[in-house]
């Protein structure tokens, strides 16, 4: 049974992120703060659901939230700040994007949430000297499978997957050779084998290896 906070401050605020292994599209972060006694059913790591279960619960999550965010860092950022820097940015974006400032912070893994926090980048957003100083006098804790223990980060985990997949379902319109409405971006043997048969698209991280070591592209 997933708990319900960590902290026990009203306005604890779970994040997460889903997509950091892709090898196209952004990394997504979701934050969320959810209310006392807060239940959906099911509700779980989003890796632990069906794609059907989480466009389910989707709108119960965000029905009885307090308040939620999402953010995308997009192909061109991770690749000039690296991926586990946008991933941790993302959630950053998204904390200060919350109607309500929160008063505790939970997130996924075992990287401090602040650990980067104020990356200039030409691609992305800056945060200002005062949303630095906001998240970090904003007290948090990062949890190992925090997101198959507390409520409030598997709500996260499940809203950053399914507003990802829908951004990858949109972009799949514009180069459908890539399969992402299946693969979401993911290195699978079907979507390095149209990297290899068409090169990269606009939407490919660049900085990661997109096909393996014996295949190279032939411009």
């Amino acid at each position: 049974m997933l708990h319900q906070s960590f902290s026990n401050n009203v306005f604890e605020c779970g994040t997460d992120e889903a997509g950091r292994g892709c090898l196209a599209g952004p990394v997504t972060a979701a934050a969320i703060i959810l209310p006392e006694g807060f239940f959906v059913e099911k509700l779980n790591d989003s890796k632990q659901l069906s794609e059907k279960i989480r466009e389910k619960i989707k709108p119960l999550i965000e029905e009885k939230a307090i308040c939620f965010s999402f953010t995308h860092i997009h192909n061109q950022e991770i690749d000039e700040i690296n991926i586990l820097n946008a991933s941790m940015k993302a959630m950053q974006e998204s904390i200060l994007k919350l109607e309500t400032r929160p008063e505790y912070l939970i997130v996924d893994g075992n990287r401090p949430i602040f650990s980067k926090l104020g990356i200039n980048t030409q691609h992305g957003y800056n945060f200002t000297k005062e949303e630095i100083e906001l998240l970090q006098s904003i007290p948090n804790q990062s949890i190992i499978k925090g997101d198959s223990k507390y409520l409030s980060i598997a709500a996260a985990s499940v809203l950053a997957k399914t507003y990802r997949d829908e951004y990858m379902n949109r972009i799949h319109e514009e180069f459908p050779m890539y399969g992402w409405n299946k693969n979401k971006g993911y290195p699978t043997k079907e979507h390095r084998e149209a990297i290899a048969q068409y090169g990269p698209s606009k939407y490919h991280r660049l900085s990661f290896r997109l096909l393996p070591e014996q295949l190279s592209f032939d411009f």
